[in-house]
């Protein structure tokens, strides 16, 4: 039985008592009003308003270009559709690095012109002046470890993070930083499962996997690319539950056809 399942309304305690009894906790992306009303009906835990509408929304190579204005009009829309989910915000590029005072700023807007639920940052110890500036205004901070998309510049690569012993060791001490300062959760990503279990057995707060296997607390992907709208992505963590790119091309090919050949509208589609 799940005991997120009859519940009108998931928190961040929820997400908690689901860790401490063993429910796995679903996340997706949503970006805009209709999905997150399909995301919400479907009874998903947490609806992640990602940076990655930079991506999939913008078109944009990386997640660097997003705005603060930008990402509060995605979450003002997925905010407006949701009555149960929780709703998390990603901080943009540029919003909170560097100066805990424009992190605040930053997070304060987000909460009070969208609604939404929490916030999520990008970092560890880098970080952790601001996370905490965040937490002191009561502001839910999701943490977010491993593969950080943000950093892209630093890495210059996607590839699987945290492989090499120096690199393990402190991504293990920066999830305790994070825990300690209070941030409610923390996403991990495209790092070893095996470095995701031990984090997550660690640490008393829930972990949200990407690419880090099937011991972490909870899940993670990109809308568009389970539902195979993006059929240019294709890691190995990813799963497609459907192809809407098929679905969608074949459907614009027939109203194209229609159109052409006045099928469309027939006399029973006209006033």
């Amino acid at each position: 039985m799940y005991i997120s399942k009859d519940l009108p309304k998931i928190t961040t305690h929820v997400l908690q008592e689901m860790k401490n009894r063993g429910e796995k906790i679903a996340m997706l992306t949503g970006y805009d009003y209709s999905s997150a009303r399909l995301l919400d009906e479907a009874g998903i835990d947490v609806i992640l308003v990602g940076d990655s509408a930079s991506n999939v929304m913008a078109g944009h190579a990386t997640t660097l270009p997003i705005t603060l204005d930008q990402m509060i009009y995605h979450a003002s829309s997925v905010e407006r559709a949701v009555e149960r989910a929780l709703v998390v915000v990603d901080m943009p590029f540029g919003a909170y690095q560097g100066n805990s005072k424009e992190a605040l700023n930053s997070a304060i807007r987000i909460m009070k012109e969208s609604g939404v639920n929490a916030i999520k940052m990008e970092g560890g110890e880098e970080i952790v002046e601001s996370i905490d500036r965040i937490l002191s205004a009561g502001i839910p901070v999701l943490g977010h470890l491993g593969l950080t998309p943000q950093s892209i510049n630093k890495f210059g690569t996607y590839v699987v993070r945290a492989t090499e012993k120096q690199e393990a060791e402190k991504l293990k001490r920066d999830a305790k930083i994070l825990e300690r300062a209070g941030c409610f959760g923390m996403v991990l990503e495209k790092i070893p499962a095996s470095l995701a279990a031990e984090v997550t057995e660690s640490v008393k707060i829930p972990t949200i996997g990407i690419g880090a296997g099937n011991e972490v607390d909870g899940q993670v992907l990109v809308l568009h690319d389970m539902l195979g709208i993006n059929q240019d992505f294709s890691p190995r963590f990813l799963r497609r539950y459907a192809n809407l790119h098929e679905t969608m091309i074949n459907a614009f090919n027939a109203y194209i056809d229609d159109v052409k050949s006045v099928d469309f509208p027939s006399e029973k589609e006209q006033y």
